[in-house]
């Protein structure tokens, strides 16, 4: 998914996903303020990161990330803790 917003300076990666995380979750607070539920935030957030990376990489490899979730979700790699992403 592309949107208009205009970047002025390229940043390093680890800045970038950490600028991107940031962002996103200022998005999430904004959309919850507005009364969406979690859910549907979250199943919005979802269906557009996985839109984008089909657009990318294409429908197979990003169909082989996915099936990497399960164990990757129960290693807790995505529970976020308080404080964590800030």
């Amino acid at each position: 998914m592309t949107t208009d917003c205009a970047i002025t300076q390229r940043l390093e990666k680890d800045e970038q996903k950490s600028t991107a995380l940031d962002m996103i979750l200022c998005a999430w607070d904004q959309a919850l303020a507005k009364g969406c539920t979690p859910e549907n935030i979250a199943t919005s957030a979802i269906f557009a990161a996985l839109a984008d990376l089909i657009d990318v990489y294409g429908e197979e490899i990003v169909a082989e990330m996915t099936r990497r979730l399960p164990d990757r979700i129960i290693r807790g790699e995505f529970s976020m803790r308080e404080g964590l992403a800030n």
